[in-house]
């Protein structure tokens, strides 16, 4: 937003779109406004205007007044969100502040705390109120009515998607022989086509699976991307740690045209965690050395991967999480299994996909075993034959873990 364009919109007032307020605002008040545009079409709150539209300015400092709004809108609303701030010079004597709330929030119905609950609310008119039950469950509906993973990304658009590996993947992976150039008409509906990028209300944002898979910074966005990392002295969880790290960018690593290898990505990441944090011995057969891992690569590449493609990234706040132990290695993935999926189909080899966009482009890249049996296929066999052991699955409320046993 530009002053111009600022001051057009003070002079008009506030309406269902636009609110006014004092920077010393509440903020339980201020969260309840954000809550009700981010259930409506999205809007504008600008900070330090009074209710008649006149000027006020920040009484805060820049760099305090972004914080003080990060703040309340992680502690005060539901699911959370980062909000786009920016600072505007109003006519040369005041400063604005402009909190930017997206069309098409990906998580609706949103919340804002009010005493000890948290409540949904809804903009008319120039006025929030509590949603009635059956505008919230309108609200549930809008929010079903489409995958998760094809989702917008609130203040994501095209532009942050890595142009570089979306190339990679249209020429060295799809075959094809050339494309748009990035950024233009054609560059964006090949986005669309594919559901890596999302129109709606006359803007194009990129989708969940998108930003995962090609997002420059996808921790910014979606922070329950990626994995936790954690390797624990002994055979138990606790404080003491020999190695903790957050593993975040995009799913696919980039490569050149001949497939040598120019950046990771978390699967890769992911699997040089491990490799560091273990022990590897070495034998001689047939007068040859031999290095044994303690555990196998094909299937830890496996469980992480499937890790990241089934997980539910609707669960925000929480990463899959890679934990290295003396005796084994455990992948734990947010969210119980998919529809009727069960611990007993996964060893036959049902097939399943609760994120199709990620396994699709994922399976493309060959890092999904192709015929979608990677368990029964590839897991069980590598540990049978590493050292005669099961890989053990378990199933609770909201996680599901695989353990792979040294």
């Amino acid at each position: 937003m530009n002053q111009t364009n600022l001051l057009r919109m003070i002079a008009d007032g506030e309406n269902s779109r636009v609110e006014f307020k004092r920077d010393d605002v509440q903020p339980a008040k201020l969260a309840a406004v954000i809550a009700g545009l981010l259930n409506l079409e999205g809007g504008h709150v600008l900070l330090g205007i009074e209710d008649d539209g006149v000027v006020s300015g920040l009484s805060r400092e820049t760099a305090r007044a972004e914080e003080w709004i990060m703040q309340v809108a992680r502690d005060h609303l539901e699911p959370s969100i980062i909000p786009n701030w920016e600072v505007i010079e109003s006519d040369g004597r005041a400063m604005v502040g402009i909190i930017a709330v997206p069309p098409s929030a990906p998580d609706k119905p949103y919340k804002s705390k009010q005493g000890s609950h948290m409540v949904t609310k809804v903009r008319v008119g120039t006025t929030t109120r509590d949603a009635t039950r059956e505008e919230e469950q309108r609200l549930y509906q809008q929010s079903g009515g489409l995958r998760y993973g094809l989702k917008p990304v609130p203040g994501a658009s095209t532009t942050d998607l890595d142009p570089r590996r979306l190339e990679d993947y249209f020429v060295r992976i799809r075959g094809d022989a050339e494309t748009p150039s990035a950024n233009s008409e054609s560059w964006r509906r090949l986005l669309c086509n594919l559901e890596l990028a999302i129109e709606t209300g006359g803007e194009t944002y990129a989708t969940v699976d998108g930003m995962l898979l090609f997002g420059l910074n996808a921790g910014r966005f979606l922070p329950q991307c990626g994995i936790r990392a954690v390797c624990f002295p002994g055979n138990e969880p606790g404080y003491a740690t020999r190695s903790d790290e957050r593993i975040k960018g995009p799913l696919v690593a980039l490569r050149s045209l001949d497939g040598e290898l120019i950046e990771t990505g978390v699967v890769e990441r992911a699997l040089d965690f491990v490799s560091r944090n273990s022990g590897v011995s070495a034998t001689l057969e047939g007068g040859r050395r031999v290095e044994h891992h303690d555990f196998p690569e094909t299937a830890v590449r496996e469980i992480v991967v499937n890790a990241l493609v089934h997980r539910d990234y609707s669960i925000a706040g929480t990463d899959v999480l890679l934990s290295v132990f003396d005796d084994r290695v455990e992948v734990q993935s947010p969210g119980s299994l998919p529809n009727t999926v069960s611990i007993e189909g996964m060893r036959a080899g049902v097939r399943y996909a609760r994120n199709q966009v990620l396994m699709t482009i994922m399976r493309d890249y060959g890092y999904v075993e192709g015929l979608g049996m990677g368990i029964r296929r590839q897991v069980i066999p590598a540990m049978a034959q590493h050292n005669g052991t099961e890989p053990g699955f378990f199933e609770e409320e909201s996680r599901f873990t695989v353990r792979l046993s040294k």
